[in-house]
């Protein structure tokens, strides 16, 4: 008998896993989203429906790894980044800098109460610590040093090295700039 592919359901402006095993095995399979209801995950056994980001549901959609749908009906990959777009500003900025993050082997958490957009862990949350916080930038954004400066310090406080992202659409590359703070 062929395993049908988890899905994650559209609900408002949630998309959630239901199906409490199959949430298990894409956390298991990756730290891909996080248990509804359960503030840290101790490990990766997890018993509940699994909450995707619009980030998480895109990835493992265009990676045929999930089906998402709304209202009963199937949602295309299309119509899932129309909705991701709804959500995030800039949407297509962030889906590529997450994107080649998951494809170079790192586990992308969101990163918000790190002051970012995105924590990035080498093994994941619970077997490390992230060593990395990312920012996205559009390539078109005026950086204020100041803001470098306040992320800087933020990072450095919380033990992360500080990364801006941004997107190079003539090269369709992601370019990461690292910033190291010394003292003169």
């Amino acid at each position: 008998m062929a395993s049908t592919l988890p899905v994650a359901t559209i609900i408002g402006s949630r998309i959630v896993v239901l199906s409490k095993d199959q949430g298990a095995k894409l956390y298991k399979d990756g730290f891909f989203g996080k248990p509804v209801n359960v503030h840290k995950p101790k490990d990766t056994e997890v018993n509940a429906p699994l909450e995707l980001s619009p980030f998480e549901a895109s990835y493992l959609l265009e990676k045929g790894r999930i089906s998402v749908e709304s209202g009963g009906r199937p949602v295309s990959i299309d119509e899932m980044v129309q909705f991701s777009r709804a959500i995030f500003r800039i949407f297509d900025e962030l889906y590529a800098v997450y994107k080649d993050l998951r494809e170079k082997g790192y586990v992308v958490r969101p990163g918000m109460k790190f002051g970012s957009d995105f924590a990035v862990y080498e093994y994941g949350p619970g077997i490390d610590h992230a060593p990395f916080v990312i920012h996205v930038l559009p390539s078109s954004a005026e950086v204020d040093p100041i803001e470098i400066v306040r992320a800087g310090r933020l990072s450095h406080t919380v033990r992360k090295k500080f990364i801006l992202a941004t997107l190079d659409r003539s090269r369709s590359k992601v370019l990461y700039f690292m910033f190291m703070w010394w003292k003169a």
